[in-house]
This record gives C-alpha cells, structure tokens and sequence, in this order.
C-alpha cells in the first residue's frame, strides 16, 4: 500500500533539443571523417607491386619521362576483350596513368560493340581498321602501336591444345618510346661508325647465299635503343668530307682495323666541337691512333686482359677470362645502376684514367665499371704458363681496374647546370653488346641506353630498363616432396582429428 504522505516523483525531463542537437552534432562529425578519410585516400596514398616479376611496375625511366612531359597525351585502346594482352595493357596504362599525375587520358573502345565510335577514331587518324591497337594523340601529333609490337608470343601446338602464351611483354618500351617521338617531335639520330669491320646493323639482302651471317648481330640493342626515339645512321668515314651536323652522337663499336689519318682528323674535329661518342673497344683489336686520341683525353688503354682464378675442383683451378664487374653509383650514366653486376665476355682489358694530365684543358674523367676483387692485369695474356699467372694474381694484392670511363670536355661539374660540352664513354669491350650477351644478361642494354642518353643530353631519361615477363616455376626437392607426403597422409586427417576430440572433451566437461 502506497503512504500517501510521499510525495510523487516526477519523471525527468526529456530534453529534445539537446538531444536533436547532439545527434545532429555526430552525424556532422562522421561525415566530415568520412570525406576526410575519402580525401586522404585518394590524395595521398601509395601504390605496391606485389608480384614476383614486378610485371605491373614501370621503369624509372618512364615515371621520369612522364613527370617532365610538358602537355597532356591520349591513349586509345582499339581491343578485343579475349586478346591475349588486353589485361596486361589494361593493367599498364593504369600505371602510366598515375605516374603521369593527370598527363594521360585513357580511353577504352571495344570494336565489335562500338562500332559506330571505332569508325570515328579509325576515320579521324586515318587508321586501317582490321588490327588491335593503341592510338597516342599529343599535341595534335599522333602515332599507332600495334598489338603485335608489345609482346612475343609462343603460339603452342594447337593439335595438343595448347594455348598461346606471352614470352615477353614489350608494351612500356613500346608505348614510352611512342611518347617519347611524339613529345620531341622528331627522332634524335646516332651515326653508326662502319669501315673498320664493325659489326653490321641492317640485315644481308636476301641475294646472299645461306652460309652468309643470318643478320646483324646487335639487332636486340639496336631494337631497344630505336624504342627510345633514337634512330640509326650508317656512318662511313671515307665517304664524307665531315661528320654530318645532323649527327650530334655517333657509335664506334668494336673496330677490327685502327684509324686512318684522315679519319682521325675527322674524329678531332667532331669532338672539338662538341660531338658526343660512345666508343667500344675491341681489345684484341689493334687500334693505335685510337688510342693516342684516348691518351690525349687522359685515358691510357692498356696492352693487358683482366683474368681471374677461379676453383672448378677441390684441387682444381680454372682461368677466367670474362670480367664480372660492378657498375659505379657516382656517375649520372650509372647512377640508377649502382652496384649491380654485369658480365662482360670475350676478354677485357683495363684503362688507367691520369685526370691530372687533363685538367688544366677542362676535361674531367670518371670511372664508370669497374672488375670485381680477384681479378689481375695480366700483361702477358697469351702465356699458357699457368704457374706465372697465379704470381700475378699474388703480385696484383687488392687492385682495383677499371674497363670504362666517361670523358666530358667544358661544360660543368654540376649535374645542376646544363651547359655546351664534348662528352664521350668508353668501354674497353664490344663483346658484351652483343645479342647472344645480351640475352644472358641485360645489364648492357641498362648501361648503352644510360650512355646514349647522357651523350643526348637527355639525363631525365637514363633508368633501367623494364624487366622481361618470367615464368614462374616450382619444383621441389626429395626432402620436400617426402614432407609434402607425411603432411598429406598424417597431417591432413590428424588435425581435424584432433579437432574433434577437443569439441568432445569441451561437450562432455
């Protein structure tokens, strides 16, 4: 029974205006978090390529080329869905279009669907229609890159079932260097030095008899260095009164027979004014007047091979005549190269670099590749004396040699200040730029293609180049397969075995 002397409680006021107010006051706040969280997202996040190739990763070389493109370009995509390469294209322009920051325009057409927006574009760049393809539009300049031209494919055995497959994926050097034409506007020409039996650079006419050479044997290197906008020039010496004004750069690569004085002459001049060459030696190659020119510049090419003894045995020793080197970090040509190691076959012989006979003329030398520890200078190299070879390498001690050097003449030291200058890289190899090299380890391409453009002046475009497509495989030894049959056989049953038991156990308990 209630007392009715307790006087009634009365129920809290509800106040509706704070809470409205409050609820009003959070919601506010979530979506200000949640643009916010938008913002941050799409402003300032970053991209990982997780893959074991790096296959959806672009160079250095074209994010730099992308950053420093002054306008803004468009890509078309003329593909079919079930093209083998669609998603690798599609997944590249991704890139390309977020390493050019808004620079690049993407746009997708599906032939057989949009047929109507196919026949305008085909119309408008007066493109025959029947192929897959890119459509690049800059400046009102434009240029086409065939589907054809961005991979290697192996095409199986139909009979067998097996599908096409890509080998090689070649759409970023082939794309890039697209852009690159477009954007300069013209192609940069190297002269390519021939007379002294230089290896050649364009294919034998078919006329010649089948024992002749297949084709040239630096196609590789001449492909790649063509996709930078860069095209050859056959260059004889004898046949010009001077070296053409057109050809800022030329190649000397590997000349079996020296220099005539004549052509010497030529060379003087070309380098007096401001010419750029990037000389291969060949040092079994016997080139004097060559290298007086090279010893004029500070640079002395040694009469030597660089060797090395290495263990094929437990009592056994071998010689080694292929120089494993290391690219130097401190040099613009190789800076994005530092440290790695390259091989360099077929002999090399060493430079000794004398900057201070030079340095009053303004010419500064800097080493480039250098041999890794082990290796001696062996002055006597057609010696079979296998005793005196292993005293020369004790006598060698922990030298260091070096096979190629950069020699710049005026200009300035500062990376910073673009100025006129005589520039040149020398190599005391031509071995290593050959396709059946090249194809053993691409290092060369990285480091002729870092030259080429530091000889063109293009420093923002040096970078490694992009990797080839691999296949991954996996194998496993005996010992992983015997763990991979107990893990199966015993591992597999006794997990949900014991499983089982502690679900009974908890039950019962």
């Amino acid at each position: 029974m209630a007392d009715p002397d307790q006087t009634p409680v009365k129920p809290p006021k509800i106040h509706r205006v704070r809470i409205g107010l409050n609820v009003l006051v959070q919601i506010v706040i979530l979506f200000f978090l949640a643009i916010m969280v938008n913002y941050l997202g799409f402003e300032h996040y970053r991209r990982w390529d997780l893959s074991r190739d790096q296959k959806f990763a672009l160079s250095d070389k074209t994010k730099r080329f992308l950053q420093s493109m002054p306008g803004k370009a468009r890509i078309t995509v003329l593909f079919l869905p079930n093209n083998a390469i669609a998603t690798d294209v599609q997944g590249m322009l991704t890139e390309y279009q977020y390493a050019a920051k808004g620079k690049i325009d993407v746009d997708n057409i599906d032939p057989e669907r949009n047929l109507s927006r196919a026949k305008a574009v085909l119309d408008k760049y007066k493109v025959v229609p029947g192929e897959e393809l890119l459509i690049l539009d800059y400046d009102g300049r434009n240029k086409t890159v065939k589907a054809s031209e961005m991979a290697e494919m192996d095409q199986g055995n139909p009979m067998f079932g097996e599908q096409p497959k890509i080998t090689a994926f070649k759409g970023e050097q082939a794309v890039t260097g697209a852009l690159m034409e477009l954007v300069e506007g013209k192609k940069n020409t190297l002269g390519y030095v021939l007379g002294h039996k230089e290896p050649p650079i364009t294919d034998p006419p078919p006329a010649l008899p089948p024992t002749e050479e297949a084709g040239s044997p630096i196609k590789v290197l001449k492909t790649f260095i063509e996709s930078e906008n860069i095209k050859f020039q056959e260059l004889n010496l004898f046949e010009v009164g001077a070296i053409p004004p057109e050809l800022k750069t030329i190649l000397i690569n590997g000349p079996q027979y020296d220099f005539s004085d004549r052509e010497m002459k030529l060379l003087r001049d070309f380098w007096e004014k401001q010419g750029r060459i990037l000389l291969l030696l060949d040092p079994s190659a016997k080139t004097p007047k060559l290298n007086a020119f090279l010893f004029e510049l500070g640079v002395r090419v040694n009469d030597d091979r660089l060797m090395a003894m290495v263990k094929t045995g437990i009592q056994e020793v071998g010689l080694l005549r292929d120089v494993q080197a290391r690219f130097l970090a401190d040099n613009p040509i190789t800076k994005r190269l530092g440290e790695a190691r390259g091989i360099f076959p077929g002999g090399s012989c060493s430079i000794s670099l004398q900057p201070e006979r030079v340095r009053a003329a303004n010419v500064r030398l800097q080493p480039l590749v250098q041999a890794e520890k082990g290796y001696w200078s062996e002055p006597d190299y057609n010696s079979g004396d296998q005793a005196k070879f292993q005293a020369d390498a004790l006598r060698n001690g922990d030298a260091i040699h070096t096979i190629a050097a950069s020699i710049e003449k005026g200009g300035s030291a500062d990376e910073r200040v673009q100025a006129n200058s005589s520039r040149m890289v020398l190599a005391t190899n031509a071995t290593f730029v050959l396709d059946n090299a090249i194809r053993q380890d691409q290092q060369a391409l990285d480091f002729v293609s870092g030259a080429v453009n530091w000889l063109l002046n293009r420093e923002q475009l040096i970078g490694i180049a992009p990797k080839v497509t691999q296949t991954l495989t996996f194998s496993l030894d005996d010992n992983a397969m015997r763990n991979l049959r107990w893990l199966i056989l015993l591992g597999l049953p006794l997990f949900p075995a014991i499983l089982g038991v502690f679900v009974w156990w908890q039950r019962r308990s």
